[in-house]
């Protein structure tokens, strides 16, 4: 005998009504609640017409989280509906979808195009990722003087992997004169602020100064915030240490991905 599978709940929803008579305080805390909770909420506010919304409601469709069904079109869709209405975050988000594919096809050109408008538009995240467009001659003529100019830009508003970038080229003497005091300190401000490649970059320069015990936390802590790829690439660098301190983190990097 064959169970009846119980029926799918529908989603909730909310009225125009609620979404006009909201404050703004009190839609940003419905946005800000648990994905199930604020999903509702969103899609409301980004069918009423706030551009912010539609951002939010874009990557709830992309992710397919808060129980909503995964859409990658439709999230391209409202993206470029934000981007149009002047959202910042939305033109980014197109560019993001231009450079992996995400519901349109892979376009580099047209990731560049967004990437900067959402740039010039002073958002920190469009300065970063239109600075790696130009660092790496992807969908633009590679720049690097450009690169670092935009970098500098995301950085002066705090972004944490736009202030990696900045130190690696005072590092390494790219478009600047190096300078490896300040690299150092802007390493440690990226790694602070939770970046992974400034954490693991803050750890090397202390390998190198003899710093072992310091440069193990921050290896620990790359480790814990880096996606697999980048764990592997440690592991792999850590096992040929000479440090058993850093053999040590490396056995539990790949430890912890056998598992």
């Amino acid at each position: 005998m064959f169970r009846r599978r119980p029926a799918r709940m529908p989603r909730p929803t909310v009225s125009p009504v609620a979404i006009r008579r909201a404050s703004p305080e009190e839609l940003a805390a419905a946005f800000a609640a648990p994905p199930e909770q604020a999903a509702p909420w969103v899609e409301a506010a980004a069918k009423y017409g706030i551009p912010r919304a539609m951002v939010f409601w874009g990557q709830i469709l992309l992710d397919g989280s808060g129980g909503v069904a995964r859409d990658k079109a439709a999230a391209v869709a409202w993206f470029r509906i934000a981007a149009a209405a002047g959202e910042a975050e939305g033109m980014n988000m197109l560019g993001r979808c231009h450079e992996l594919g995400w519901g349109v096809a892979a376009d580099q050109a047209e990731a560049a195009a967004w990437f900067r408008r959402a740039a010039e538009a002073g958002l920190d995240w469009g300065q970063y990722n239109l600075g790696n467009m130009l660092f790496r001659g992807r969908g633009v003529a590679e720049d690097r003087a450009a690169a670092l100019r935009w970098y500098r830009a995301a950085a002066a508003q705090g972004h944490a992997k736009a202030i990696n970038m900045v130190a690696r080229f005072l590092e390494e003497g790219w478009e600047a004169e190096a300078d490896p005091r300040e690299a150092v300190r802007l390493y440690a401000l990226s790694a602070e602020r939770g970046d992974f490649r400034g954490q693991f970059n803050l750890a090397a320069l202390l390998t190198a100064e003899g710093r072992v015990e310091e440069a193990a936390r921050w290896f620990r802590q790359a480790a814990a915030g880096a996606h697999a790829a980048f764990r592997r690439s440690m592991a792999e660098r850590l096992a040929a240490r000479p440090e058993p301190e850093l053999r040590a983190i490396a056995a539990e990097i790949s430890a912890a991905m056998a598992g």
